[in-house]
């Protein structure tokens, strides 16, 4: 009896026991447990980054082959560190640096030591690489790019860092991840899914096959193509049009919100940020504090919208009944706030809606701006109504575009005034700047492009965004295609169209017409102040222009914002007129406009300010560099 008790113990026991094991082989493995087992090497297979096309199905960027040299620190054996330092293009304080290095973040898991080795560096090494033990080589691809344009727009991709690593557990060192733009919105997207190997070893430490015969190893997924709503052509153009003058021009698709084109100049090659070189290019950029090619002015500038914001004033003025088309306002080449006389360019006379949009009348404005604010009992009601009406348009606020960065500008509140002024303590007069764009309000090009495309689809827009489709299939995002309303009803802005359609007829703008396209536009001159040496310095003032084409059915909205660029026809608005015909009919016909703004650069603008305060205009040598004005010039 006690012998067949004993043996069934035994017998239980050991049941027990091979249940168990075969429940945590079969069933509860997982292959983070074979990462504690030293026995066992995991090596990836990094799968091709998606493919990024424009809106026409042309290639913008791709891949090309690359090879990194990996490390497991334990593993390395003695080595020839000379040779193969010279093999790698490294010295060996570099040597000791990555090694050093990938000890810190694991001994016994790959880290990568030289980083994208080109082809011929690839060729090289591979036939020698048996003779350092605890290295290999890795292939993975590395971006290429089908144009030298919207560096800013699609972003560069490079290295994660310890903050990408602890926020996100799929990453391990060494691996790269889209850091700015497009590369970086849509990560997920375009970096695909890595496949991975398990590799057993003996106890020699030597490779002795798959683990498991390869049950647990996976394939790699490449990741998704995707398309975006840049115009690779249009995109290529404006740039061309912005070599040597800083700023930013935004082009939108009124009836979709779709970006045409995002342009930020001074730009860049998005190719420097790619390959080995990588670092040492980077720096220069990052570290290049006057041009600053990395700071995307398209998004991130704000600056005031100047006689373009006009518009958006009239409006309000119309909405709340307080003027209508008709209604006039003398102006005597100026307006007066108090005893102190604020100058128009218009001619001066009697003005009306129309000729005030037109001629860019300050008189007529300043004199809507105040009725708004005498319909109301306090200031503080009207800022409000006011505030609101503007907000509207996307001004203010972050339109919630899908780019990964972006400013919200600044539409004054009445607690802004109050924490100047004091409560109760302002009035209209006192915030007058704004009724002509000149005051506290600030925007970017987006925004300023964007209440274009508000006014073109007369009372409405589409949140402005740059994914078009992903593998093939169009997206359908909620907040993308559905329309957001302003506070200005749709009867209200024909006329406003119609004073737009003017400056091209007879207006500031008369001299940039467009054979075959009807244009409405807006010129703006924003004056633009600095500091040198504690000395507040006036400079050239900057350049604006919004403007929609055709009027009716309209296909482009767009606005211009140049740098120290004069008056807003000169510059932004010969830039403006050139995208426009470019983009609706392939081709330019006024080559007169794109011959000057091919050839014009502001350089010798942008240099006075590095000549301190002792630089005057008069001194400079304007031949090299500046014609005379000439009708085309002048708002």
């Amino acid at each position: 009896m006690k012998k067949l008790l004993l043996s069934s113990i035994i017998v239980i026991i050991g049941i027990t026991f091979i249940g168990r094991l075969s429940y945590l082989q079969i069933f509860s493995f997982s292959p983070d447990q074979v990462l504690e087992d030293p026995a066992i090497k995991r090596v990836y297979d990094y799968p091709e980054r998606g493919y990024i096309y424009d809106r026409n199905d042309k290639l913008l960027v791709g891949n090309d082959p690359a090879y990194d040299v990996m490390v497991i620190p334990r593993e390395v054996k003695e080595l020839d560190t000379l040779e193969f330092c010279s093999l790698l293009g490294i010295d060996k304080a570099k040597f000791v640096k990555e090694l050093r290095k990938a000890r810190i973040y694991s001994p016994r898991l790959p880290s990568v030591f030289v980083p994208q080795l080109s082809k011929e560096d690839y060729a090289k090494l591979q036939e020698k690489m048996r003779h350092y033990k605890g290295f290999y080589i890795q292939k993975r691809s590395l971006r290429y790019y089908a144009t030298n344009s919207a560096a800013n727009v699609l972003g560069y991709i490079s290295e994660v860092n310890e903050g990408d690593l602890a926020k996100n557990p799929y990453y391990i060192q060494g691996e790269l991840t889209g850091r700015t733009g497009v590369e970086k919105q849509y990560e997920d997207i375009l970096r695909g899914r890595k496949g991975v190997q398990y590799i057993q070893k003996d106890r020699y430490n030597r490779d002795i096959g798959k683990y498991k015969n390869g049950i647990l190893d996976t394939l790699p997924e490449q990741g998704l193509e995707i398309n975006i709503t840049i115009d690779k052509i249009l995109q290529e153009y404006g740039e061309r049009l912005m070599h040597g003058k800083r700023g930013g021009i935004v082009a939108i698709e009124p009836a979709t919100g779709e970006i045409l084109s995002m342009i930020s100049g001074p730009t860049y090659d998005p190719s420097l940020l790619v390959g080995r070189e990588r670092s040492k290019n980077y720096s220069k950029l990052h570290y290049d504090s006057i041009a600053k090619p990395l700071f995307d002015r398209s998004i991130l500038a704000e600056g005031s919208p100047g006689s373009p914001f006009k518009t958006l004033n009239a409006l309000v003025a119309l909405q709340e009944g307080v003027i209508d088309p008709s209604t006039t306002i003398q102006c005597y080449h100026g307006f007066y706030v108090g005893r102190k006389k604020r100058g128009c360019h218009c001619g001066g006379g009697m003005r009306n809606m129309n000729s005030g949009i037109y001629k860019s009348c300050n008189a007529y404005f300043a004199g809507v701006f105040r009725k708004i604010y005498d319909k109301f009992e306090t200031t503080d009601e009207a800022m409000d109504v006011w505030e609101k009406h503007i907000k509207s348009f996307g001004l203010g606020q972050y339109l919630g575009y899908d780019l990964p960065t972006g400013r919200k500008g600044r539409i004054p509140s009445k607690e802004y005034y109050d924490t100047w002024y004091g409560d109760n303590r302002w009035s209209s007069s006192y915030i007058i700047s704004n009724s002509i764009g000149q005051g506290e309000v600030a925007v970017t090009p987006i925004q300023l492009a964007n209440m274009t495309a508000a006014i073109a689809n007369r009372g409405h827009y589409y949140t402005p965004h740059i994914l078009k489709k992903v593998d093939g299939k169009d997206i359908n995002i909620p907040d993308f295609v559905e329309p957001k309303h302003t506070t200005i009803d749709k009867k209200h802005f024909e006329p406003i169209i119609q004073g737009m359609a003017d400056v091209y007829h007879k207006g500031t703008a008369q001299w940039l017409q467009i054979p075959g396209i009807e244009v409405a536009g807006k010129t703006g001159t924003v004056e633009n102040y600095t500091k040198i040496d504690s000395v507040r310095v006036q400079l050239t003032d900057h350049s604006v222009f919004v403007a929609f084409a055709p009027v009716e059915n309209p296909k482009i909205a767009i606005s211009v914002y140049i740098e120290n660029g004069y008056y807003g026809s000169r510059y932004a608005g010969h830039i403006a007129s050139l995208m426009i015909e470019k983009y609706l009919k392939g081709e330019i016909t006024r080559t007169d406009l794109e011959k000057r703004m091919l050839e014009r650069t502001l350089e010798y603008e942008y240099a006075k300010p590095l000549r301190g305060t002792e630089f005057k205009i008069n001194e400079y040598d304007w031949s090299q560099h500046a014609k005379p004005l000439t009708e085309l010039d002048s708002e």
